[in-house]
């Protein structure tokens, strides 16, 4: 079925073929600064035995954002979604996961604070994907692939939405940009999962060859995931209750949920998270996650009052509030709708 937003969803793909991505990717570190010679801060406060005890104030306050922080990052729930539980990998016959894991890291920077697009009021004469971003903040997020990212943003010129997700899959014939991809991210990203807890590797042997695979270890991850989705396609008041996965200290929780769910739909594998519902309400959540991701690609986003039947009735006045709340946070938020502008049209860019 086409959605309205130009997104073909395929039946039974929910998955993705391997990637055939050897090798790493190794970028230059941007120059240093002057200030950043200068020796680690130091601070202390006294015991209780009456000795000094040393420390770096930085620590504290990267410790108290990580606590804002999710468990996992977008791209790791999008591709928890597509895992098969047992088996342990994608689907062989998905095109489209590679390309939106790389639209789920620049959402994932703006998120965090670290890119938003240019201050420049020309920049609305151009269409969301075409406007260009830069990095505000160039502080690490302990993250690998989202500091890989940076550190390329940061040394680079400055380039779209769309070029960066184009140059960082490989989506491109400009020989001088081919080292801007960003390589093996699927395996990548299931060892940090791996690392998390949340999934275990295990070989398999696939005739000709033998593949490392990552069956799912913890199941609650993506348990809370599938019921975060249905509870947003399904579910006439959307409540979004705290855990690790979503802290109730973290900014933009349901906006951020609904990019998880448009970002899963466009990489073909939302299918598996509503695979325990009936034909029709099955139906009705792709008809409600079709309009979700019209309505948020535009910027400003767009005024809803429920989807069909009334799905969701609560979610406009949610992230509008969220919105109002980070007034000076615009910037990355256009950021976002911008990447969500390039899903709707990913079956026509692949």
């Amino acid at each position: 079925m086409a959605s309205a937003s130009g997104l073909t969803r395929r039946r039974g793909g929910a998955g993705g073929n391997t990637e055939n991505e050897d090798g790493s990717r190794v970028s230059s570190p941007a120059p240093r600064r002057p200030e950043d010679t200068r020796g680690p801060e130091t601070s202390y406060e006294s015991s209780e035995n009456g000795h000094k005890i040393a420390f770096d104030p930085r620590d504290i306050s990267e410790s108290a954002e990580r606590n804002k922080q999710p468990k996992l990052t977008l791209m790791e729930e999008v591709l928890l979604m597509g895992l098969k539980d047992k088996q342990g990998y994608l689907s062989f016959w998905n095109d489209n996961i590679s390309y939106a894991l790389r639209g789920c890291i620049v959402i994932e920077l703006a998120f965090r604070g670290r890119v938003s697009m240019q201050k420049d009021s020309s920049r609305r004469r151009l269409s969301l994907s075409d406007r260009l971003i830069e990095v505000v903040d160039d502080t690490l997020t302990g993250e690998v692939l989202l500091d890989e990212a940076l550190k390329m943003m940061k040394s680079s010129e400055k380039m779209s939405v769309s070029s960066w997700i184009d140059l960082m899959s490989g989506e491109t014939w400009n020989l001088m940009k081919i080292g801007y991809q960003l390589k093996q991210v699927r395996e990548r990203l299931a060892k940090g999962l791996v690392d998390k807890g949340i999934l275990r590797t295990e070989k398999r042997n696939f005739l000709l060859f033998d593949m490392a695979t990552h069956p799912v270890a913890d199941g609650g991850a993506k348990d809370e995931i599938r019921r975060r989705v249905r509870n947003v396609l399904t579910n006439r008041t959307v409540v979004l209750p705290p855990s690790q996965f979503l802290p109730e200290e973290m900014e933009f929780r349901y906006l951020r949920t609904i990019s998880m769910v448009c970002a899963a739909y466009a990489a073909n594998v939302l299918e598996n998270a509503l695979a325990s519902l009936g034909h029709e309400s099955r139906e009705r959540a792709f008809a409600q996650v079709d309009e979700l991701l019209a309505e948020y690609s535009q910027w400003p986003f767009g005024k809803r009052a429920g989807g069909a039947g009334g799905i969701g009735a609560n979610l406009g006045q949610a992230i509008a509030d969220e919105v109002n709340n980070a007034k000076d946070k615009e910037l990355q938020l256009e950021v976002v709708a911008a990447c969500l502008s390039v899903f709707t049209r990913l079956d026509s860019l692949l």
